[in-house]
């Protein structure tokens, strides 16, 4: 997993599964399908402006509502590298975990990064960079297991390769 860097894209408090996938398009699961409907009515013009490995941030209680994987593969077939936010709803943290989207609970950077900014996230080290206003941050590191999970892509390529076995 190591190190990130990406443009901010900035969200508000209590962003739930439904603002990142509406529920309509529950009918798949595939990534691909997913994104082209993520935050479809939050903020549709964010289809044609977000970039592969840009990365997404939001205030408290981001993935919020319904427990679906739904949310996470969007967001990792929408090519975002990770999601920063002051805090998680559980489900949503242990589903981006599961499918192997990087994401990462940091206040401090979530407070004092505007949309635009360059970030650079390095999960060994526990340390967010906001480059643009040349600030530094940190926050809790993954307990190794996890940083494996998804490093692998997520909990099922995990299982499935032979050094788990």
């Amino acid at each position: 997993m190591s190190k990130l860097r990406g443009k901010v894209w900035k969200f508000g408090n209590n962003i739930n599964t439904d603002d990142i996938i509406p529920a309509i398009y529950l009918v798949t699961t595939d990534e691909k399908e997913l994104a082209k409907h993520c935050f479809e009515g939050l903020r549709p013009e964010l289809l044609e402006k977000i970039k592969s490995g840009d990365i997404i941030m939001a205030g408290e209680n981001f993935g919020c509502g319904s427990s679906r994987e739904h949310a996470p593969k969007a967001l990792k077939g929408l090519g975002v590298s990770c999601v920063a936010a002051k805090s998680f709803a559980r489900i949503f943290y242990r589903n981006a975990i599961n499918i192997g989207l990087p994401i990462v609970e940091c206040p401090a950077i979530c407070d004092e990064t505007s949309e635009g900014d360059t970030v650079e996230i390095e999960f060994e080290k526990g340390i967010a960079k906001n480059l643009t206003r040349k600030r530094e941050y940190r926050f809790v590191i993954y307990p190794e297991f996890l940083q494996e999970i998804i490093s692998a892509g997520g909990l099922m390529k995990y299982g499935r390769s032979s050094e788990n076995v």
